[in-house]
């Protein structure tokens, strides 16, 4: 546990329980969140690198199709 971590705690148990409870629930809520994120990116990079070809393949055809192919 990092020292921030700990300073942290160290200042929330100093609180009545009701607010420990509140605090531990949005961090809770925060690392899940973190995780739903990351799972989500995760699984969309097939996704995302075929969407990055598809605008490559349509610009290197719009290029073709003006007679601009060196640029």
């Amino acid at each position: 546990m990092t020292t921030l971590l700990e300073q942290a705690l160290a200042e929330v148990q100093k609180l009545a329980p009701e607010q420990q409870d509140a605090i531990a629930a949005l961090i809770l809520e925060e690392l899940a969140d973190e995780q739903k994120w990351d799972r989500a990116f995760a699984e969309s990079q097939d996704v995302l690198a075929q969407l990055a070809q598809d605008v490559r393949a349509k610009k290197q055809s719009d290029r073709r199709t003006a007679g601009i192919d060196d640029l």
